[in-house]
């Protein structure tokens, strides 16, 4: 992309020009005294305002890079429960669905690509398909475009980092009880005690229930704990031990509804649909509640190490972590068509039954040191991991076929087919399932596993050359290697291995007209190997990809960011450029090659402020324009394996196609006021364009824009009440598009009230 010749860029530097003008301004007056009173009246969580990976050598308003922060504060005044609640709040990112295969957890694509393996805590990769919480979390920092230099592995759209609650020294509780519509409680507490010199103990507790508004029979359970202990806070030697543990038993509602089948052929043109979900009712539920389960665990220790010697600092961090994921999930299937055809909808099953065990540990040493003129901010470190995974499922006797047609085709329902096939306009999720069925756990002897084991070495520096110029280098190597093994019932077992070693780098130059406001060019890149997802996500190893290399993307970027009105509010827009050049596709002779080409262009814009000692606002906007350049060939006769006579591989059709699970117009807006008798009232849109499932763009979910409100109200200084109302408008959307059998819809409208105490 040649970013002068671009409407966009046009647009972004012809919003610079007044920025820049409004900065020198403010630079002119910045001598006027303000009084200390004033200054502590600023309380501003700016987009890029504190990150806590010290691979970011700057601050992020000289870092040339796209990073958005969601505060605890942000956090707390939306209500957000779960990790996809608060990423709402970042325009671009969308959400994948699950299936057997492909894991039912948190599944974020970020600017396009999936980010599923992408997820880390304290900079740390968090491997293992989860549903994550918010209730041990200071903030969530959204890393945006290619960032292997940063994290290793990656899948090419960027990283998320969850930075988890430490202690501190201060004594304070707080406290937060609530209940709601949809039989909602919930109830935290995070606690801080100073236990003597510079030693201090936190504690985070979590206990969660409620139904899912506006669905019949789903539900949630969960509780969590996280202890952790410091010491030396007050010296240069530091030493932080905690521990996460929380457990979830769910009813899940992954599923939602099937895609309306845009049959080419046969009887079913008739009822030919046009891709987009069928909803009889919003409320409609298609699974059982006498089988239909998820529960997920996770265990995470982690031990934190520094010593701070002046101007360097030593730090090691380590982590062991256990999670599982075991869930058997009713998906409403329309392979067959039932819903057109019948008015029925067969309940096919989903199962997985995961664990996953991971040691990682990170030394590093960070600081800054001068070379002549020349200012140095530095981070270097050593990685290792070693992920081990087991996968099996659950199996059922005697099975979900119709008994009465032998196959997945539902003409009737009732008892006489088990069941498993249910009518779709009026489910009943009590229907007595189990009475006929036995469900089992796979043989454990028989489960996938799957080793897969990291070295890395980075190194980044931002060289500041004067107040004007500074340079940003980041440069990561890393020696991968990822074992799978299926064991096979008298037989020797199937064994996929790949190793490589890839090199990935981040380059930019930051030039800042004053100092509150830069103008940045960056580079970067990411390498996706095969088994990406260590056995435990959505880009797995298999015979097809075995042997091949990574794939390889590559960002070119444009932006700015400013600190306007006395770093009352925060700005920045950028222009970027993402290609996979290598992509993982069949070729015409039918077997899979890095040949493929994906290409992304975009925009984005970002603000956050206290504008006022009473206002504040957040949001943003995201422009995304995808298209599949190559993506390989496909038999011309429809077929799952090889090319079988007459047909022959062609180009593929969905070439020139959006990628998948990529809204092009995504935008959210957060504000609130405070009044000066204790009541603060906040309100907020998100907006999320058309999103196809598929590569073909043939099954697809609508626009949408939803509506949240808060009010909230200080009974005294420590206790205050606060009201959420999510969806205010009971608006039916859908959050997420499977690629082939169905779409997931939203919650409808809920209300919870909370009562919070601090002491």
């Amino acid at each position: 992309m040649n970013p002068a010749r671009t409407p966009l860029t046009s647009a972004l530097l012809i919003a610079i020009a007044p920025l820049a003008a409004h900065a020198a301004d403010s630079a002119d007056n910045s001598a006027d005294p303000r009084k200390a009173t004033d200054l502590d009246k600023v309380q501003v969580r700016g987009s890029w305002f504190a990150p806590s990976s010290p691979k970011f050598t700057a601050d992020l308003l000289d870092t040339p890079k796209s990073v958005s922060i969601v505060s605890e504060k942000l956090i707390q005044q939306t209500g957000a429960t779960s990790l996809q609640d608060a990423l709402r709040m970042v325009p671009g990112i969308t959400f994948g669905a699950g299936e057997g295969g492909n894991p039912t957890g948190d599944r974020p694509f970020i600017r396009g690509f999936d980010s599923q393996s992408n997820i880390f805590v304290d900079g740390l990769r968090d491997v293992g398909s989860q549903t994550r919480e918010i209730f041990d979390l200071e903030q969530v920092e959204v890393v945006k475009g290619p960032s292997s230099a940063y994290g290793g592995r990656d899948s090419g759209g960027g990283s998320l980092n969850l930075v988890s609650k430490t202690p501190k020294l201060k004594n304070e509780t707080s406290v937060s009880m609530g209940a709601g519509t949809d039989s909602y409680a919930r109830g935290t507490v995070d606690s801080n005690y100073v236990l003597g010199d510079g030693i201090a103990a936190r504690l985070n507790l979590m206990k969660h229930q409620s139904d899912i508004a506006g669905r019949d029979a789903a539900n949630v359970d969960r509780w969590g704990i996280a202890p952790s202990i410091a010491f030396g806070l007050n010296s240069p030697a530091q030493l932080i031990v905690g521990h996460y543990h929380m457990e979830t038993d769910d009813l899940p509602d992954a599923g939602g509804f099937p895609y309306s089948n845009p049959f080419s052929s046969g009887p079913n043109v008739a009822k030919n649909g046009d891709g987009s979900p069928l909803v009889p009712d919003r409320n409609n539920y298609y699974g059982l509640k006498d089988r239909d389960f998820q529960r997920t665990r996770a265990d995470i220790s982690t031990i934190d190490a520094s010593y701070d010697f002046g101007d360097h600092k030593l730090r090691n961090i380590a982590r062991l972590g256990n999670t599982s994921n075991d869930y058997l999930w009713t998906q409403p299937d329309d392979s067959k068509g039932n819903p057109n055809l019948y008015g029925t909808l067969w309940r096919r099953t989903n199962a997985r039954a995961v664990d996953l065990k991971n040691f990682t540990d990170q030394l590093s040493l960070t600081g800054s040191f001068t070379t002549g003129s020349l200012k140095h901010s530095y981070s270097t470190g050593v990685e290792y991991s070693d992920e081990k995974m087991t996968r099996g499922t659950y199996q059922m006797t005697p099975g979900t076929n119709n008994p009465l047609t032998g196959s997945t085709a539902c003409p009737t329902t009732g008892p006489a087919t088990g069941y498993n096939c249910t009518d779709f306009n009026n489910p009943n999720p009590n229907d007595p399932w189990s009475a006929n069925q036995i469900v089992y756990r796979s043989n454990k002897a028989l489960d996938v596993r799957q080793t897969t084991k990291t070295k890395s070495v980075y190194a980044f520096d931002t060289i500041e050359f004067n107040a004007q110029w500074s340079v940003n280098l980041g440069l990561r190597y890393d020696d991968y290697s990822t074992e799978q093994v299926t064991p096979v019932l008298g037989k020797a077992p199937t064994v996929f291995n790949n190793d490589n070693d890839f090199v990935n780098y981040q380059a930019g130059v930051v030039f800042k007209p004053v100092s509150n406001g830069s103008i940045y060019l960056s580079y970067g890149t990411s390498s996706t190997p095969p088994g990406m997802d260590g056995g435990d996500g959505s880009d797995g190893i298999n015979a097809a990809n075995a042997d091949l290399k990574p794939q390889e993307t590559k960002n070119l970027e444009l932006g700015t960011k400013w600190d306007l009105f006395d770093n009352r509010l925060n700005l920045t827009a950028a222009l970027f450029h993402t290609e996979l050049n290598n992509a993982r596709v069949v070729i015409d002779n039918g077997t899979t090659q890095n040949a493929g080409k994906k290409v992304i262009d975009g925009f984005e814009l970002g603000f956050t402020g206290q504008l006022t000692d009473a206002w504040s606002i957040y949001g943003g906007y995201t422009y995304l324009d995808s298209e599949l350049k190559d993506n390989g060939f496909t038999c011309s006769v429809s077929s799952r394996t090889g090319c079988p006579a007459p047909g022959v591989w062609i180009p593929s059709p969905n070439n020139g196609n959006q990628f998948p699970n990529t809204a092009k117009h995504s935008a959210n807006l957060w504000t609130t006021y405070s009044f000066p008798f204790g009541l603060t009232l906040g309100a907020g849109a998100t907006y999320s364009d058309k999103q196809y499932g598929d590569a073909a763009n043939l099954k697809w979910i609508p626009s949408y824009t939803r509506w949240d409100a808060m009010a909230s109200y200080a009974i005294q200084e420590n206790i205050s009440l606060q009201l959420n109302v999510q969806n205010l408008s009971d608006k039916v959307y859908f959050t997420k598009a499977y690629a082939s059998h169905y779409a997931s819809i939203a919650p409808g409208r809920s209300a919870t009230l909370a009562l919070n105490v601090t002491f």
